[in-house]
């Protein structure tokens, strides 16, 4: 790639699977290679998700930083802007806002920060010490880039960023990738269920705090046990990794129902393993724009997700989906157990769900979004 062609640098902490890397692959190999190139600093490391990156120019550096706050990162990261020489750096979400001092002393000329929604550690944006810092680096920032309505009040509000630095872009989907099933489903490799016949209700996502799988699990456990015919034709699929994983197969295993439900652990083959889901179910405390509620709807799913972040502004309570209070399973069962039993309530939904979609979630528009942000520098 010609070296005159700008290069934008994209700070994260880890490319894994996730909806903020999902965005931000889409974003690289959907931009026009002759408009820019892109490197991406992981500070932690990178997974085999690399390999969904098309471009063959693309460089992923790993910094594997050291937990807490290790100062030798930020010379590492300045000293790579030094040799790199960027045209803009583009950090995501608190773990990386730091680095843009990296960037100021570096004198990199345009820097993009993206909120794309709260961690664990402060699920609905009330941290004061996390206000002040993204409003002290609001100041050698040019342009922040919430992903949600919600996001977008937090930083005009709460930490008083003034509107003209901040661009509201929702994430697309790629309906190339994701799109309804057309045949008869098969369970995927690894998965030795007998689908014929069950209701498949799922969700997608890294298995912490936040997403609150567990929350879900209670849910399905209540609608075993209190709606009768609920446990004989559905089955459970959580899909992903991480220390709620243990936790979901415990209370699983003590309701006598771990036979019921299929935990594959990270997966690289989602947009067919959402095919064979008939219901799909995100339980998050906190989310900016949902990755995969888009690609669910995308996928002709009837969705059922928390009342919180950016969820109200994808599913129309009601239309394509439902929205119940976020921690409470007897609400999520109460919903699961009116879908299972009502097939043409399922299909309606997610029929409007995937109309939306065609309709106001375009990944090119996401992308020629960003491509304009890039172009104020």
């Amino acid at each position: 790639m010609d070296e005159a062609v700008p290069l934008v640098v994209h700070i994260i902490y880890r490319l894994g699977i996730g909806g903020l890397e999902n965005g931000l692959v889409n974003i690289i190999n959907k931009m026009p290679k002759e408009r820019y190139r892109h490197a991406i600093i992981c500070l932690a490391d990178a997974t085999d998700f690399t390999q969904r990156i098309d471009r063959s120019d693309v460089v992923v550096h790993q910094l594997h930083k050291k937990p807490g706050q290790d100062w030798a990162s930020f010379y590492k990261v300045y000293k790579l802007f030094k040799a790199w020489k960027p045209a803009v750096v583009h950090t995501r979400n608190l773990g990386a806002i730091e680095y843009q001092v990296c960037a100021w002393l570096a004198r990199i000329p345009y820097r993009v920060h993206g909120e794309h929604g709260w961690d664990v550690f402060d699920p609905d944006g009330n941290n004061l010490k996390y206000q002040r810092l993204r409003r002290a680096l609001g100041l050698i920032i040019h342009r922040f880039i919430p992903l949600s309505k919600h996001l977008q009040d937090y930083l005009q509000e709460k930490v008083k960023i003034p509107a003209a630095k901040i661009t509201r872009i929702c994430n697309g989907v790629d309906t190339n990738r994701f799109y309804p099933r057309d045949c008869d489903r098969a369970a995927p490799m690894h998965c030795d269920m007998l689908l014929s016949g069950k209701v498949v209700i799922g969700t997608v996502g890294r298995m912490h705090g936040v997403k609150d799988q567990l929350t879900l699990v209670r849910a399905y456990i209540h609608a075993c046990q209190t709606y009768p015919g609920f446990a004989g034709v559905t089955r459970l699929w959580l899909i992903g990794d991480g220390p709620l994983r243990a936790e979901s197969a415990g209370l699983l295993t003590d309701a006598g129902l771990l036979d019921q439900a299929w935990m594959s652990g990270d997966r690289d083959d989602i947009p067919d393993i959402l095919r064979c889901l008939d219901i799909f179910v995100l339980p998050s405390k906190a989310e900016g724009i949902s990755n995969t509620i888009l690609e669910a709807m995308a996928t002709g799913l009837p969705v059922l997700a928390t009342r919180v972040g950016g969820n109200p502004e994808l599913i129309l309570d009601g239309e394509t989906g439902m929205l119940v209070e976020k921690e409470n399973p007897e609400a999520m069962a109460r919903v699961l157990a009116e879908w299972v039993a009502d097939s043409d309530k399922r299909r309606r939904f997610g029929a409007a769900g995937l109309e939306r979609i065609r309709q106001e979630f375009s990944i090119d528009n996401m992308v020629s979004r960003y491509q304009r942000v890039y172009d104020e520098r």
